[in-house]
């Protein structure tokens, strides 16, 4: 997996990912399973709906996520 996609889900990031931090993600998704850092004319519409797609559905991810535990060491934190 591309190593500069930091988690975005507590504890390792104390507050919820902001949308520029999921969108910056899915950026780099899309850039590394496609092998261009930035996509001809001709595919940038499927290049920008598949930054689309994924940033909606890591926002789904870590909305639903439940994080056992994250609560107890916030608080003792």
């Amino acid at each position: 997996m591309c190593r500069s996609i930091k988690t975005l889900r507590p504890p390792v990031q104390p507050e919820e990912a902001t949308e520029e931090e999921i969108r910056a993600a899915a950026l780099q998704y899309v850039r590394k399973v496609s092998g261009f850092r930035a996509p001809a004319a001709h595919n940038r519409e499927v290049f920008d709906r598949a930054v689309d797609v994924i940033a909606e559905a890591t926002a789904e991810l870590l909305e639903g996520l439940e994080v056992r535990g994250g609560a107890a060491r916030r608080a003792a934190g």
